[in-house]
Protein backbone atom coordinates (compact mmCIF):
# COMPACT_ATOMS: atom_id res chain seq x y z
CA UNK A 1 0.00 0.00 0.00
CA UNK A 2 1.15 3.02 -1.23
CA UNK A 3 1.71 6.19 1.20
CA UNK A 4 2.10 4.36 4.42
CA UNK A 5 5.99 4.68 5.46
CA UNK A 6 6.60 5.04 9.11
CA UNK A 7 10.09 6.05 9.97
CA UNK A 8 11.17 5.09 13.30
CA UNK A 9 14.63 6.11 13.12
CA UNK A 10 16.84 9.29 14.69
CA UNK A 11 16.22 11.47 11.42
CA UNK A 12 14.42 12.91 9.88
CA UNK A 13 11.58 12.03 12.07
CA UNK A 14 8.09 11.82 10.98
CA UNK A 15 5.88 15.59 10.63
CA UNK A 16 2.73 16.44 11.70
CA UNK A 17 0.40 17.39 9.20
CA UNK A 18 0.00 21.10 10.44
CA UNK A 19 3.59 21.36 10.07
CA UNK A 20 3.52 19.54 6.29
CA UNK A 21 0.31 22.01 5.02
CA UNK A 22 2.57 24.93 6.40
CA UNK A 23 5.11 23.93 3.79
CA UNK A 24 2.40 24.27 1.21
CA UNK A 25 2.41 28.06 1.41
CA UNK A 26 3.25 30.19 -1.62
CA UNK A 27 6.73 31.61 -0.49
CA UNK A 28 7.12 35.47 0.95
CA UNK A 29 10.13 38.07 0.49
CA UNK A 30 12.31 37.21 3.41
CA UNK A 31 13.05 41.09 3.66
CA UNK A 32 9.42 41.76 4.10
CA UNK A 33 7.24 43.01 7.51
CA UNK A 34 5.63 39.61 6.88
CA UNK A 35 8.47 37.63 7.29
CA UNK A 36 10.23 39.80 10.45
CA UNK A 37 7.15 38.83 12.28
CA UNK A 38 7.31 35.08 11.66
CA UNK A 39 10.97 35.59 12.50
CA UNK A 40 10.28 37.65 15.49
CA UNK A 41 7.76 34.99 16.60
CA UNK A 42 9.87 31.85 16.09
CA UNK A 43 13.21 33.20 17.71
CA UNK A 44 11.05 33.49 21.22
CA UNK A 45 10.25 30.51 20.93
CA UNK A 46 13.23 28.72 20.23
CA UNK A 47 14.24 31.05 23.06
CA UNK A 48 11.82 29.02 25.12
CA UNK A 49 12.55 25.44 23.99
CA UNK A 50 16.15 25.96 24.69
CA UNK A 51 15.32 27.41 28.19
CA UNK A 52 17.68 30.35 27.59
CA UNK A 53 17.70 34.36 27.35
CA UNK A 54 20.73 34.26 25.04
CA UNK A 55 21.01 34.28 21.15
CA UNK A 56 19.27 31.68 18.97
CA UNK A 57 20.20 31.63 15.60
CA UNK A 58 18.67 29.82 12.63
CA UNK A 59 20.73 28.30 9.57
CA UNK A 60 19.59 27.10 6.45
CA UNK A 61 21.99 23.68 7.24
CA UNK A 62 21.64 20.94 8.32
CA UNK A 63 22.97 19.59 12.16
CA UNK A 64 26.27 19.32 10.94
CA UNK A 65 26.23 22.76 9.75
CA UNK A 66 24.97 24.03 12.95
CA UNK A 67 27.99 22.28 14.64
CA UNK A 68 30.56 23.01 12.51
CA UNK A 69 29.36 27.11 12.86
CA UNK A 70 29.49 26.64 16.65
CA UNK A 71 33.34 25.69 16.47
CA UNK A 72 34.35 27.73 14.24
CA UNK A 73 32.76 31.11 15.20
CA UNK A 74 34.93 30.82 18.83
CA UNK A 75 38.04 29.11 17.90
CA UNK A 76 41.28 29.71 16.65
CA UNK A 77 44.05 27.59 14.47
CA UNK A 78 46.42 26.09 17.29
CA UNK A 79 43.46 26.04 20.78
CA UNK A 80 43.55 22.95 22.25
CA UNK A 81 40.04 21.77 23.04
CA UNK A 82 38.80 18.60 24.32
CA UNK A 83 36.70 15.70 22.44
CA UNK A 84 34.46 13.40 24.18
CA UNK A 85 34.35 10.70 21.82
CA UNK A 86 31.79 7.74 22.58
CA UNK A 87 30.10 7.11 18.91
CA UNK A 88 30.22 8.07 14.93
CA UNK A 89 28.79 12.27 15.99
CA UNK A 90 31.19 12.58 18.38
CA UNK A 91 33.84 11.45 16.22
CA UNK A 92 33.06 13.68 13.78
CA UNK A 93 33.23 16.68 15.56
CA UNK A 94 36.96 15.78 16.43
CA UNK A 95 37.83 15.75 12.44
CA UNK A 96 35.83 18.87 12.10
CA UNK A 97 38.52 20.53 14.76
CA UNK A 98 41.43 18.96 13.13
CA UNK A 99 40.91 20.21 9.62
CA UNK A 100 40.43 23.51 11.04
CA UNK A 101 44.01 22.97 12.61
CA UNK A 102 42.61 22.61 16.01
CA UNK A 103 44.77 20.70 18.52
CA UNK A 104 42.25 18.21 19.41
CA UNK A 105 42.55 16.05 22.57
CA UNK A 106 40.05 13.45 22.95
CA UNK A 107 38.17 11.78 25.76
CA UNK A 108 37.00 8.93 24.58
CA UNK A 109 34.67 5.74 25.53
CA UNK A 110 33.55 2.49 24.04
CA UNK A 111 30.92 2.64 21.59
CA UNK A 112 27.40 1.79 23.78
CA UNK A 113 29.41 3.22 27.24
CA UNK A 114 29.02 7.10 28.27
CA UNK A 115 31.93 9.21 27.89
CA UNK A 116 33.45 9.49 31.81
CA UNK A 117 32.57 13.12 33.54
CA UNK A 118 35.62 12.37 35.48
CA UNK A 119 38.13 12.12 32.68
CA UNK A 120 36.90 15.41 31.81
CA UNK A 121 37.34 16.82 35.01
CA UNK A 122 41.18 15.27 35.51
CA UNK A 123 42.14 17.44 32.27
CA UNK A 124 40.50 20.79 33.29
CA UNK A 125 41.70 20.42 36.32
CA UNK A 126 45.45 19.69 35.21
CA UNK A 127 45.23 22.57 32.91
CA UNK A 128 46.92 25.40 35.15
CA UNK A 129 47.58 27.47 32.89
CA UNK A 130 43.93 27.72 31.16
CA UNK A 131 44.87 26.47 27.74
CA UNK A 132 42.03 24.45 27.27
CA UNK A 133 39.65 26.59 25.13
CA UNK A 134 36.61 24.53 24.42
CA UNK A 135 34.78 21.42 25.56
CA UNK A 136 33.19 19.48 23.01
CA UNK A 137 30.35 16.78 23.96
CA UNK A 138 27.44 15.01 22.33
CA UNK A 139 24.64 15.36 24.83
CA UNK A 140 22.61 12.06 22.97
CA UNK A 141 25.04 10.01 20.92
CA UNK A 142 22.55 8.72 18.04
CA UNK A 143 24.46 6.02 16.58
CA UNK A 144 24.49 4.10 19.74
CA UNK A 145 21.67 5.56 21.92
CA UNK A 146 23.55 6.47 24.67
CA UNK A 147 23.04 9.80 26.44
CA UNK A 148 25.80 11.09 28.22
CA UNK A 149 25.73 13.40 31.24
CA UNK A 150 26.26 16.75 30.13
CA UNK A 151 25.07 18.46 33.59
CA UNK A 152 28.19 16.93 35.32
CA UNK A 153 30.77 17.99 32.55
CA UNK A 154 29.78 21.54 32.33
CA UNK A 155 29.74 22.01 35.96
CA UNK A 156 34.13 20.79 35.23
CA UNK A 157 33.97 23.11 32.46
CA UNK A 158 32.68 26.27 34.34
CA UNK A 159 34.95 24.91 37.59
CA UNK A 160 37.53 25.60 34.67
CA UNK A 161 36.75 29.22 33.85
CA UNK A 162 38.35 29.47 30.73
CA UNK A 163 36.96 27.25 28.43
CA UNK A 164 33.81 26.81 26.28
CA UNK A 165 31.28 24.63 26.32
CA UNK A 166 29.98 23.20 23.32
CA UNK A 167 27.29 20.92 22.56
CA UNK A 168 25.98 18.28 20.09
CA UNK A 169 21.54 18.59 21.33
CA UNK A 170 20.98 17.45 17.66
CA UNK A 171 19.05 14.45 19.25
CA UNK A 172 18.59 15.78 22.74
CA UNK A 173 17.04 19.24 22.33
CA UNK A 174 12.87 19.14 22.30
CA UNK A 175 13.34 15.29 23.46
CA UNK A 176 15.03 15.49 27.07
CA UNK A 177 15.83 18.82 28.87
CA UNK A 178 18.95 20.98 28.00
CA UNK A 179 18.81 24.20 30.37
CA UNK A 180 20.99 26.29 28.69
CA UNK A 181 21.16 29.06 31.04
CA UNK A 182 20.88 26.69 34.33
CA UNK A 183 23.24 24.45 33.34
CA UNK A 184 26.01 27.38 31.91
CA UNK A 185 26.23 26.24 28.21
CA UNK A 186 28.03 28.08 25.85
CA UNK A 187 27.20 26.98 22.40
CA UNK A 188 23.93 24.59 21.96
CA UNK A 189 23.36 23.26 18.09
CA UNK A 190 20.65 21.29 16.73
CA UNK A 191 18.75 20.94 13.78
CA UNK A 192 15.31 20.99 12.14
CA UNK A 193 14.42 17.41 11.77
CA UNK A 194 14.81 15.20 14.80
CA UNK A 195 12.55 16.90 18.05
CA UNK A 196 11.73 19.56 16.19
CA UNK A 197 9.46 17.36 13.84
CA UNK A 198 9.89 19.19 10.84
CA UNK A 199 11.85 18.29 7.85
CA UNK A 200 15.71 18.42 7.28
CA UNK A 201 16.59 21.91 6.83
CA UNK A 202 17.44 24.29 9.60
CA UNK A 203 20.04 24.16 11.74
CA UNK A 204 19.95 26.33 15.38
CA UNK A 205 22.87 27.41 17.08
CA UNK A 206 22.46 28.83 20.98
CA UNK A 207 25.54 31.35 21.91
CA UNK A 208 26.21 32.69 25.61
CA UNK A 209 27.69 36.03 26.55
CA UNK A 210 31.01 34.34 26.90
CA UNK A 211 30.95 32.62 23.68
CA UNK A 212 30.74 36.11 21.94
CA UNK A 213 33.55 37.44 24.27
CA UNK A 214 35.77 34.50 22.43
CA UNK A 215 34.31 35.29 18.97
CA UNK A 216 35.74 38.44 19.27
CA UNK A 217 39.35 36.96 18.78
CA UNK A 218 38.45 33.86 17.51
CA UNK A 219 40.47 33.53 13.72
CA UNK A 220 39.19 30.19 11.85
CA UNK A 221 37.80 31.46 8.52
CA UNK A 222 33.93 31.91 8.40
CA UNK A 223 31.86 33.63 5.60
CA UNK A 224 28.32 32.24 5.11
CA UNK A 225 28.23 30.41 8.33
CA UNK A 226 29.84 33.65 10.40
CA UNK A 227 27.10 34.03 13.37
CA UNK A 228 28.05 37.44 14.33
CA UNK A 229 25.99 37.91 10.82
CA UNK A 230 22.99 36.44 12.16
CA UNK A 231 23.13 37.84 15.32
CA UNK A 232 23.34 41.58 13.42
CA UNK A 233 20.89 40.37 11.16
CA UNK A 234 18.57 38.77 13.85
CA UNK A 235 18.41 42.09 15.79
CA UNK A 236 16.23 43.43 13.00
CA UNK A 237 14.10 40.12 12.90
CA UNK A 238 15.97 39.17 9.44
CA UNK A 239 18.44 36.42 7.85
CA UNK A 240 22.31 37.77 6.84
CA UNK A 241 21.08 35.34 3.94
CA UNK A 242 18.34 33.93 1.55
CA UNK A 243 16.72 31.36 4.65
CA UNK A 244 14.80 28.40 3.77
CA UNK A 245 11.44 30.50 3.91
CA UNK A 246 8.86 27.46 4.01
CA UNK A 247 10.95 25.95 6.54
CA UNK A 248 10.25 29.35 8.91
CA UNK A 249 6.67 28.33 8.39
CA UNK A 250 6.52 25.42 9.38
CA UNK A 251 8.83 26.31 12.47
CA UNK A 252 6.34 28.64 13.64
CA UNK A 253 3.59 25.79 13.47
CA UNK A 254 5.83 23.11 14.95
CA UNK A 255 6.79 25.77 18.28
CA UNK A 256 3.16 26.22 18.89
CA UNK A 257 2.64 22.78 19.05
CA UNK A 258 5.49 22.21 21.34
CA UNK A 259 4.18 24.66 23.03
CA UNK A 260 0.32 23.53 23.46
CA UNK A 261 2.00 20.60 25.03
CA UNK A 262 4.19 21.89 27.17
CA UNK A 263 8.23 21.31 27.83
CA UNK A 264 7.35 18.49 30.62
CA UNK A 265 5.07 16.94 28.71
CA UNK A 266 7.14 16.52 25.86
CA UNK A 267 10.26 15.16 27.83
CA UNK A 268 7.94 12.85 29.67
CA UNK A 269 6.29 11.39 26.49
CA UNK A 270 9.82 10.80 25.36
CA UNK A 271 11.06 9.34 28.58
CA UNK A 272 7.64 6.56 28.48
CA UNK A 273 8.55 5.97 24.85
CA UNK A 274 12.11 5.26 25.61
CA UNK A 275 10.80 3.07 28.68
CA UNK A 276 8.30 1.07 26.47
CA UNK A 277 10.79 0.52 24.23
CA UNK A 278 14.03 -0.53 25.90
CA UNK A 279 11.04 -3.06 28.18
CA UNK A 280 9.67 -4.56 24.91
CA UNK A 281 13.23 -5.07 23.26
CA UNK A 282 13.92 -7.08 26.63
CA UNK A 283 10.74 -9.27 27.06
CA UNK A 284 11.77 -10.55 23.51
CA UNK A 285 14.86 -11.70 24.38
CA UNK A 286 17.20 -8.89 22.56
CA UNK A 287 19.88 -7.26 23.85
CA UNK A 288 20.09 -3.16 24.53
CA UNK A 289 23.78 -2.18 23.71
CA UNK A 290 23.63 1.03 26.12
CA UNK A 291 22.42 0.01 29.89
CA UNK A 292 19.26 1.88 30.99
CA UNK A 293 20.75 4.81 32.91
CA UNK A 294 22.64 6.37 29.92
CA UNK A 295 19.46 5.65 27.44
CA UNK A 296 18.90 8.29 24.91
CA UNK A 297 15.57 9.38 24.27
CA UNK A 298 15.88 9.49 20.88
CA UNK A 299 17.32 6.56 20.06
CA UNK A 300 16.95 2.61 21.17
CA UNK A 301 19.57 0.84 20.23
CA UNK A 302 19.27 -3.00 20.10
CA UNK A 303 22.30 -5.68 19.55
CA UNK A 304 20.41 -9.17 18.89
CA UNK A 305 21.98 -12.51 19.50
CA UNK A 306 20.79 -15.75 17.22
CA UNK A 307 19.46 -13.55 14.82
CA UNK A 308 20.36 -11.01 12.43
CA UNK A 309 19.83 -6.78 12.81
CA UNK A 310 20.06 -6.21 8.69
CA UNK A 311 16.98 -9.22 8.49
CA UNK A 312 14.84 -7.43 10.97
CA UNK A 313 14.86 -4.35 9.12
CA UNK A 314 14.28 -5.89 5.92
CA UNK A 315 11.04 -7.38 6.61
CA UNK A 316 9.85 -4.11 8.73
CA UNK A 317 10.56 -2.49 5.23
CA UNK A 318 9.07 -5.32 2.96
CA UNK A 319 6.16 -6.29 5.04
CA UNK A 320 5.09 -3.38 7.43
CA UNK A 321 6.50 0.04 5.72
CA UNK A 322 8.41 0.47 8.46
CA UNK A 323 11.88 2.01 8.61
CA UNK A 324 14.59 1.65 11.55
CA UNK A 325 18.15 2.42 11.63
CA UNK A 326 20.82 0.20 10.92
CA UNK A 327 24.20 -0.02 12.59
CA UNK A 328 27.11 2.52 11.55
CA UNK A 329 31.15 1.51 10.67
CA UNK A 330 32.25 -1.33 13.07
CA UNK A 331 28.04 -1.61 14.55
CA UNK A 332 27.10 -2.15 10.52
CA UNK A 333 25.23 -5.31 10.26
CA UNK A 334 25.68 -5.73 14.33
CA UNK A 335 22.81 -3.46 16.13
CA UNK A 336 19.64 -2.22 14.50
CA UNK A 337 18.12 1.02 16.00
CA UNK A 338 14.44 2.04 16.95
CA UNK A 339 13.67 5.45 16.99
CA UNK A 340 11.28 7.26 19.05
CA UNK A 341 11.86 11.04 18.70
CA UNK A 342 9.87 13.87 17.95
CA UNK A 343 6.69 13.20 16.56
CA UNK A 344 5.69 9.97 17.77
CA UNK A 345 3.20 8.56 19.81
CA UNK A 346 2.14 5.73 21.77
CA UNK A 347 0.57 3.69 19.15
CA UNK A 348 3.36 3.90 16.84
CA UNK A 349 5.95 2.90 19.62
CA UNK A 350 2.76 -0.42 19.47
CA UNK A 351 3.05 -0.61 15.96
CA UNK A 352 6.67 -0.63 16.20
CA UNK A 353 7.18 -3.36 18.67
CA UNK A 354 4.40 -5.28 16.60
CA UNK A 355 5.93 -5.50 13.83
CA UNK A 356 9.28 -6.35 15.26
CA UNK A 357 8.00 -9.34 17.00
CA UNK A 358 6.52 -10.72 13.43
CA UNK A 359 9.71 -10.50 12.12
CA UNK A 360 10.68 -12.54 14.85
CA UNK A 361 8.06 -15.34 14.44
CA UNK A 362 9.09 -15.02 10.72
CA UNK A 363 12.85 -15.89 11.13
CA UNK A 364 12.20 -18.34 13.77
CA UNK A 365 13.66 -16.79 16.68
CA UNK A 366 13.26 -18.58 19.91
CA UNK A 367 13.70 -16.56 22.34
CA UNK A 368 10.70 -15.18 23.19
CA UNK A 369 7.29 -16.02 23.00
CA UNK A 370 4.60 -13.80 20.74
CA UNK A 371 3.21 -11.37 22.22
CA UNK A 372 5.73 -10.64 25.19
CA UNK A 373 7.08 -7.25 23.61
CA UNK A 374 3.81 -5.60 22.64
CA UNK A 375 2.63 -6.40 26.64
CA UNK A 376 6.23 -5.05 28.18
CA UNK A 377 5.44 -2.11 26.18
CA UNK A 378 1.65 -1.66 26.97
CA UNK A 379 2.27 -2.11 30.49
CA UNK A 380 4.85 1.19 30.81
CA UNK A 381 2.41 3.24 28.69
CA UNK A 382 -0.48 2.53 30.47
CA UNK A 383 1.13 3.20 33.72
CA UNK A 384 2.13 6.58 32.47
Amino acid sequence: MDDKLMLMIPGPTPVPEQVLLALAKHPIGHRSGDFAKIMAEVVEGLKWLHQTQNDVLILAASGTGAMEAGMINFLSPGDRVLVGNNGKFSERWAKVCQVYGVNVEQVTAEWGKPVDPEAFRERLEADTEKQIKAVIVTHSETSTGVLNDLETISRYVKAHGEALIMVDAVTSLGATSVPIDEWGLDVVASGSQKGFMLPPGLGFVAVSPKAWKAYETAKLPRFYLDLGKYRKSAKENSTPFTPAVNMFFALQVALKLMQAEGLENIFARHRRHTEATRAAMKALGLPLFAADSNASPAITAVAPVNVEAEQIRSILKKKFDIILAGGQDQLKGKIFRVGHLGFVSDRDILTAVSAIEAALQELHYENSSPGAGVAAAAQVLTQA
